[in-house]
């Protein structure tokens, strides 16, 4: 067994090769931190004969692009899907747990409420990412190593120290082990606050709830087992939003993006060709790219429109239009840009880059493309509908040219 990384290459192989001599097994781990050796382990496995032989290649890694296509479609697959649930989260990370080291703290109450209450605030931010931006302005991807490191601070100043360092806890959680994720500024100012209800003097009372109903709280001081009771039989199986400080309706939220990623993953799971006398995939993907090319006009021209509506004082609108029209300039030059490069590709003028497929999945799947999305004004609306608007949106915008502001 070897772990894989940054000067492993010569001793992956090698052991690859005793172990392909020898009948016996070889795990090689984290392949995703030696992007380097992927190719050289696509080789080698490709090379492997089955002659009854009882050598085993086994590889672990995080997603990753890099991985060579050809072992997963060869290999037998076992994925780890992350928990989803306060409740699944909580028992995770309590069967995580050493009961040796559960109870081998100089100050026991104080270290189980304390860790209950770290699990709950590493359980609470991970489900904050279903709520899309109501919870996180990014997504970050908090690890389980992120619970360990805190786990074992905790352990490590309740041993350490007479008096509770809460500041010293409360900064290494948010600002170091966790907030060393965190890049956006509110949401470092929301992580700390979080860790704040569960990092506090109050956590130590049996009365203390962690949310305003009573539903969520620590249970007074156990042995192991009787935690995990307690969190597969009295935690709810579907979360209250009130944990998380949303409202109610914050679950539509969670259940739309839910929706729109299983029905994504679903729709780009189909198959794109087509058979029989009909036209092809291709064919009818270059149909669709010059239909929206045949929508849209020519750019509008900023140097006429600021001679018909120059800026000044007594028409402010005059910058509200210039400055719209060069947003418009941007985004149709995008649209025809992509779409024309699009049909090139197709017909195998220029380069099929991985940006360009994209794009024509998402064109043939009535998606409006990523690469218009970043210069687009904000819409939910399919492609078709999304053309559509766009035409009515140039037209009106041409109208405020030719006839002045409207009422």
């Amino acid at each position: 067994s070897l772990s894989l990384g940054q000067g492993q290459d010569q001793i992956a192989i090698q052991s690859f090769n005793e172990a392909k001599e020898r009948g016996s097994w070889v795990v090689m781990q984290n392949c995703h931190l030696c992007p380097s050796f992927m190719p050289t382990l696509e080789r080698l496995v490709n090379e492997i004969e089955d002659n009854g032989s009882e050598f085993r290649l086994w590889l672990t890694s995080m997603p990753s692009n890099l991985f060579p296509v050809s072992i997963l479609q060869n290999g037998v697959k076992v994925t780890n899907e992350p928990p989803k649930g306060l409740k699944s989260n909580m028992l995770r990370s309590y069967l995580g747990i050493d009961e040796e080291e559960f109870e081998s703290c100089t100050k026991p109450s104080t270290y189980k409420k304390l860790l209950f209450s770290l699990c709950f605030f590493n359980a609470l931010i991970l489900e904050r990412r279903k709520y899309g931006p109501l919870g996180w302005n990014i997504p970050y991807e908090f690890s389980n190593s992120d619970l360990k490191i805190s786990q074992s601070q905790l352990l490590m100043y309740l041993n350490t120290y007479d008096q509770i360092p809460w500041d010293a806890l409360n900064y290494m959680g948010a600002e170091a082990n966790y907030g060393g994720r965190v890049t956006e500024g509110k949401d470092r100012i929301l992580i700390n606050t979080l860790l704040l209800d569960f990092y506090n003097p109050k956590v130590l009372n049996d009365s203390y709830k962690f949310s305003d109903s009573g539903v969520y709280y620590c249970p007074p001081e156990s042995p192991l087992s009787t935690y995990i009771e307690y969190i597969q039989n009295e935690l709810p199986i579907n979360d209250l939003t009130e944990i998380f400080g949303l409202h109610d309706n914050a679950d539509i939220t969670s259940a739309i993006n839910e929706t729109k990623t299983l029905l994504g993953n679903v729709l780009s799971l189909m198959p794109r060709m087509t058979s029989g006398a009909g036209k092809s995939q291709e064919e009818e993907l270059q149909d669709r790219a010059n239909d929206i090319l045949k929508k849209m006009p020519p750019p509008f021209d900023i140097l006429d429109v600021n001679r018909k509506h120059p800026i000044k004082k007594e028409e402010s609108m005059n910058t509200v239009l210039q400055q719209e029209l060069l947003r418009f300039n941007k985004l149709t030059s995008q649209v025809k840009s992509t779409l024309k490069n699009l049909i090139k590709a197709i017909k195998g003028e220029v380069v099929m880059s991985q940006d360009l497929e994209k794009l024509g999945y998402q064109v043939s799947d009535n998606i409006v493309p990523t690469l218009w999305v970043k210069v687009s004004y904000p819409s939910m609306k399919p492609l078709g509908s999304y053309v559509s608007d766009l035409i009515k949106r140039l037209e009106f915008m041409q109208k405020w040219v030719d006839e002045g502001a409207p009422p």
